[in-house]
Order: structure tokens, then sequence, then C-alpha cells
């Protein structure tokens, strides 16, 4: 603990921008867009406007899972929009998501486009659309579905409050990691303790369930985001090892990944996805080859 004097919240809470630690330049207490900007729109029926953050994971690989199926209607374009740059606050995406989180879909495959914000709402959309990875029977249905809101509302104890003190915060506070380092162990246990008895999340079935929580608890569990692996002890759940390991091996998985990425190996990289073959041909590492050559 420092000798720091405590903090008195005042009485009206004002905003001070140099406060905001490592995102204080995207952060703000207002909603609506900073700038007019207008979204490009490619030749799919599906226009995904995103990032390959966790959140916006779990709809790349969603809609790569749909195509490894045969639901060619389930074509996309995957624009990039770079959040550290606050390109999700231009007038185009704010029109498509007035919260201005990746990620957001436009399905123009109808008479008039379909806006679909939330990463859960577009997931539950595109199994709606399209039949599939949503279990038929109404019991695993409500269980695929109960895990589904468990991820929306378990993530963001993880995120913005375990992984925001322990990895981004301008100071590290005791309490503040102590409170939300339990409550990761704690989902980390719920998840370890379904998955030993249940291959998926929903039962034996992959579903929905399982592609919103892969890309948080799955990279958490691989010591991949925060770099709290060790400090979480992750390794000790090993069911939850188990499901995660099962579900990185599947190819729509492994190129849902690399949708949006900027970071890590030039290789996994694909900034933005217009056609399967992009996989092949525009990832960083071959486009680096070609402006070398």
């Amino acid at each position: 603990m420092t000798d720091a004097p405590a903090y008195v919240p005042p009485k009206v809470w004002t905003w001070n921008k140099e406060n905001g630690g490592q995102f204080a330049n995207i952060n703000r207490p207002i909603a609506g867009p900073t700038h007019d900007k207008e979204l490009p729109v490619g030749r799919h029926p599906l226009q995904l406007y995103s990032l390959a953050t966790p959140n916006g994971v779990k709809v790349t690989v969603m809609l790569e899972e749909l195509l490894a199926l045969g639901h060619k209607g389930a074509e996309y374009d995957a624009w990039l929009i770079n959040i550290g740059k606050g390109e999700q606050f231009g007038s185009g995406f704010v029109d498509i998501n007035p919260n201005s989180k990746i990620p957001a879909l436009m399905d123009r495959s109808g008479p008039e486009p379909i806006r679909v914000f939330e990463s859960g709402s577009i997931l539950f959309y595109l199994a709606e659309k399209f039949g599939a990875f949503l279990p038929k029977d109404i019991k695993t249905r409500t269980e695929a579905m109960s895990w589904l809101f468990w991820q929306m509302g378990s993530a963001p104890y993880l995120g913005g409050g375990f992984g925001h003190f322990y990895a981004y915060a301008p100071s590290k506070i005791e309490y503040a990691i102590d409170r939300f380092a339990m409550e990761t162990k704690r989902q980390l246990d719920v998840l370890d303790r379904r998955l030993a008895d249940n291959e998926y999340l929903a039962g034996s079935e992959y579903s929905i369930a399982d592609i919103a929580v892969w890309p948080w608890y799955g990279a958490l569990a691989k010591g991949l985001v925060y770099g709290a692996g060790e400090f979480l002890s992750v390794q000790d759940y090993k069911n939850v090892q188990r499901w995660t390991d099962q579900i990185a091996k599947r190819p729509a998985v492994k190129r849902g990944r690399m949708v949006n990425r900027v970071s890590g190996d030039p290789a996994s990289q694909l900034h933005e996805r217009h056609d399967a073959g992009d996989f092949d041909t525009k990832t960083q590492d071959k486009i680096g080859e070609a402006a070398a050559s």
C-alpha cells in the first residue's frame, strides 16, 4: 500500500482528461460522434466493422463457422475499426452502434439494411438467421442462452475490472486488483465446474455460448491477455484448458482470430477480410513480402 492521501470524491464529479490512463485519448463521458466519416461498404450481404479484441473475435469466428457449414449467405466484408485512434466515434459507425463499441454489423441482404450491435446480439441474430449453433430443443437452447448472457455479464469484471487495474491503470491499487482477481478466479471456477461434466457449455453441442466465452476466457486460460496467467494460476483450471484447446483447433476459429487483427505475428494479421482467399494472400506477412519484392 502507498502513503498517498485517501481519495475523497467531490460532491459533483467533473471530467479530468488527464486521469484516463492509457485510454485517456478515447475515453469521454458523453456519447455521439466526434467527427464525420462514412463507412465503406463491400459487395457481400454482411458488413462487419470491428477489431480483433475478444468481442470482435466472437463475430468473425461465428461468420467463419457459418461459412464452414456451407451458409453462403454468411459471406462478409470485415472492415477494420481502430479503436485506439477513435474510429468508433465516426458518424457512420455511431449510426450503426450508438454505443460506439465494436463490433457492429449491417445486414444488407434484405430490402432494408438491418443494423445489429453488441456482440451477444450479433451472435444470436446470426444463429437465428442461419439456424446454426443454437440448439433446437428448448432445454439445451436455454442453457446456451444462459451461458451467452453469463459471458455478457461476467466479462466486464474480467476486462474492465481485473484487466484494467492489473495491466492498464496508471497506478497499482491493491484493493482493486485483489477485488477483481478474486472475481476472475471465481468465474474461471464457474466455467471449470461446468466443463467437468460437459464437453461444451450448453452440453454436448458446440454453440454460440462457446463462441462468446472462448475469446475472453480461452485467451485468459492461455495467458494471452493482461500478462496475468501466472498471477491467476490459470493452469489449475484443467477443464477450461481442455475446452480452450479443443475449440482452438477448429479451422474456422483459427481463421476468425486472424480477421481485423493488428498485433502479434504478421502471419496472423488479416487487417481486412473481403474474400476467403484473403487468408492466403493478404495477411501482413504476405503484404510485407510483396512490398519488399
